[in-house]
């Protein structure tokens, strides 16, 4: 979908603007500029090895001469060079070096063309989000600089971006901006591609008519701008139309235009690799002849049909043409009719289709949010519980205290399990693929949930097929969430009874297997009318067992997806008063040994006695809490409000360890972190965050963080991530 359009427009403008930045330019220039050339006019005649050979010289001559500006443009040349050769990773790694050098002046023309090749480079990894990123940085860059044309095209290229992610809608609304841009020589490329770019989405939406005119005022704007292969693409999709339209003549005229086209295209081509002036002349000369031709053509071909038509016609038959025009005219009528019935029809679910979309999205983002907030106050209830019952609160206390703390940790799986549900619905959840042993990963839940199954006096077995293999290949932690919610679903409706968990080996080869699993209880069972519903959210089968057992209803629901998003199906059997049976099949790769991962013994407990910790955090009553827990381990606990604070402090004074709460008033703590990390490398950063649907831990790390702390925290768990930090920065030190 044209990833890389308009490459050579963008690269005259820039090397026409470059010139003027300011606190780039040096004097001595000659031979890193005859070196950046060469490599450029090695790089348009595909002698890519000398190419190369002389951007790395370019390159070597700016570092000698400390002369920025050489540098960047022969980091740009060499980006360009990766480019033309499919190498984007490499040509995403130059580009970022130009970015870096040419950020320290003035914006530039060329700066925003770096941006807009590793938008280019991005699409064409597929990785859309970056993409559209260092589009909009692109785009910016040259509203700074005033540079109009330059910015509406990389506008253009954002709408192919769409295009390939399907965002039509979107793309249609940019192209809409820049068709209706002045007409002048600057904008008829960019008007015709657009222009050709919503006829082929009105095409692919079927709605032909539109599509043509879109096409035809494009194709008017091409031969204005005399762009023959402009030209040729339109007149090809064209000719498509009008045969899915059933309208022979018009598609095979526009084919033959099409090839007609095509073979001028060839054959200036062919010429232009001559570099004469003679052979120019030829060509020219060549294109008005067959001009020529082609016109002496059609006026010979209308003239014969003229003067057989006045041969064969009498005037018996112009009569009967004059009603079959009449016919024809009221039989259009009916049709512009019907289309535009159509298309009314068309733009109407068009509508609702962004209104259900709309919704959905709110839906996602009202409850991600709910869950979001309330992790704050919750942080508060549970930590405060948990300093009050390490304060040996009186006996009448303990109880109430502990309560709070059981409600908090209830309502916590509540709001994790809300939030898990979006996650899954908002494709926001990958599947690992790791070895791990399947026999430890059921024995560990067993033990887990061992003193859960005594509560009720439940017996929990556990049987696992002899020939299932040891180690799989799979995702551990999504598969201990499924087994973790059906046997803790078992657990809660039963009494007196057993839940027995089977794991059976279908299918086996040397490199992948297939395994049932089964999660068996002698429970109170589940209503014939009710096991369909019960995997949706917040289902329980009825209010009456709700009350009882109480629960969230969502725990099936994120067993259902989950399962889903593995390649699998839950099923369920029961019958009321006997029990229930929840199985599903998933087919794994055969893994290797692991080697068992070991737990980290803190060898010097000393480790937090005086130690200085800034805690960053806007919320008082999070900053006391937190504070009161630090202090129990004698850290000396420094607080600041915002990022900008955070930043000032670690500036002017040396910290051992920084607390980051990742929302904060001003600059969140990311960009925080990522300002720090430009003069401080060292200090472990630690996120605090009640992560939400947006956020996840490779993506708060990625900014220069150590560590992740999910609000509300574990103290225990607090202090072993400190303690790792600490152990790590005194090994460094």
């Amino acid at each position: 979908m044209f990833k890389g359009l308009f490459f050579v427009l963008f690269y005259l403008t820039a090397c026409t603007a470059f010139p003027q930045d300011s606190g780039l330019f040096v004097s001595k220039i000659d031979s890193c500029l005859f070196y950046n050339e060469t490599a450029i006019y090695n790089k348009n005649h595909k002698v890519f090895d000398k190419a190369l050979e002389n951007a790395n010289k370019s390159i070597t001559y700016g570092l000698k001469s400390k002369n920025n500006l050489s540098v960047a443009n022969g980091y740009f040349t060499l980006a360009i060079i990766y480019i033309d050769l499919k190498k984007y990773n490499d040509a995403i790694e130059k580009l970022i070096r130009s970015v870096s050098i040419l950020n320290a002046a003035e914006p530039s023309a060329k700066l925003g063309l770096c941006y807009y090749n590793l938008g280019l480079c991005y699409m064409q990894k597929e990785n859309f989000s970056r993409a559209e990123s260092y589009f909009e940085k692109s785009i910016s860059v040259y509203e700074s600089i005033d540079l109009t044309n330059a910015k509406n095209t990389v506008k253009l290229q954002k709408a192919l971006l769409y295009l390939e992610k399907n965002e039509d809608s979107v793309a249609e609304k940019t192209l809409e901006e820049l068709v209706h841009l002045s007409k002048n020589k600057d904008t008829f490329k960019l008007q015709s591609e657009a222009l050709y770019q919503l006829g082929q989405i009105k095409a692919k939406g079927k709605v032909n008519n539109l599509a043509l005119n879109y096409f035809t005022r494009a194709y008017e704007l091409s031969v204005e701008n005399n762009d023959l292969e402009q030209q040729s693409k339109i007149s090809k999709k064209m000719s498509e139309v009008y045969d899915q339209l059933s309208e022979t003549k018009n598609s095979l005229a526009y084919l033959k235009i099409h090839t007609k086209l095509n073979d001028s295209i060839q054959s200036i081509s062919k010429f232009q690799s001559q570099n004469t002036v003679s052979e120019r002349v030829k060509v020219d000369e060549m294109m008005r002849s067959m001009e020529k031709l082609d016109k002496e053509k059609k006026e010979q071909e209308k003239a014969g049909k003229f003067s057989k038509l006045i041969n064969i016609l009498s005037i018996a038959l112009i009569t009967i043409l004059s009603l079959l025009s009449l016919s024809l005219y009221k039989n259009n009528i009916i049709r512009n009719k019907s289309n535009e019935l159509l298309r009314e029809k068309n733009n109407e679910l068009e509508i609702a289709k962004e209104r259900i979309e709309k919704a959905s999205k709110a839906r996602s983002e009202f409850l991600s949010t709910v869950s979001h907030e309330l992790r704050t106050p919750l942080n508060a209830i549970n930590g405060i519980s948990h300093i009050l019952l390490e304060d040996k609160p009186k006996a009448s206390q303990i109880e109430y205290l502990k309560s709070l703390k059981f409600s908090g940790n209830y309502l916590l799986t509540y709001i994790n399990e809300i939030l898990e549900i979006n996650r899954i619905e908002s494709n926001n959840i990958q599947i690992e693929k790791i070895s791990f042993d399947i026999k430890e990963l059921l024995h560990n839940i067993q033990n887990s949930l061992k003193e859960q199954a005594s509560q009720n006096n439940n017996d929990f077995i556990l049987y696992l097929d002899k020939d299932v293999p040891e180690f799989l290949i799979g995702d551990p932690t999504k598969l201990s969430q499924i087994f973790i919610n059906l046997i803790n679903n078992a657990l809660k409706f039963t009494e007196n009874g057993t839940i027995t968990v089977n794991t059976k080996l279908i299918h086996r080869n040397d490199k992948n297997c297939s395994l049932k699993f089964e999660v068996q209880d002698t429970g109170i069972g589940i209503p014939k009318d009710k096991l369909e519903s019960i995997f949706e959210s917040f289902s329980q089968g009825s209010v009456e067992i709700n009350r009882k057992y109480g629960g969230t209803g969502l725990g099936l629901t994120i067993v259902k997806r989950l399962v889903s998003l593995m390649g699998g199906r839950i099923n369920v059997s029961s019958e009321i008063g006997t029990g229930s049976v929840f199985s599903f099949n998933l087919d794994f790769e055969i893994g290797e040994e692991i080697a068992k991962p070991t737990d980290f013994i803190i060898k010097n407990p000393k480790i937090f006695i005086n130690k200085k910790i800034l805690l960053v955090e806007d919320n008082k009553i999070n900053q006391m809490i937190t504070r009161k827990i630090l202090e129990k381990k004698q850290i000396i606990c420094e607080l600041c409000e915002t990022g900008e604070d955070a930043i000032l402090k670690l500036k002017l004074n040396k910290y051992d360890l920084v607390l980051m709460d990742v929302h904060l008033p001003g600059i969140n703590g990311t960009i925080a972190t990522e300002e720090i990390r430009k003069f401080d490398k060292r200090t472990p950063i630690i996120a605090l965050t009640a992560i939400s649907l947006d956020e996840n831990r490779e993506m708060l790390l990625s900014f220069g963080m150590n560590d992740v702390i999910t609000k509300p925290f574990n103290p225990d768990n607090l202090y072993k991530i400190i303690e790792t930090n600490l152990l790590v920065e005194t090994n460094i030190a």
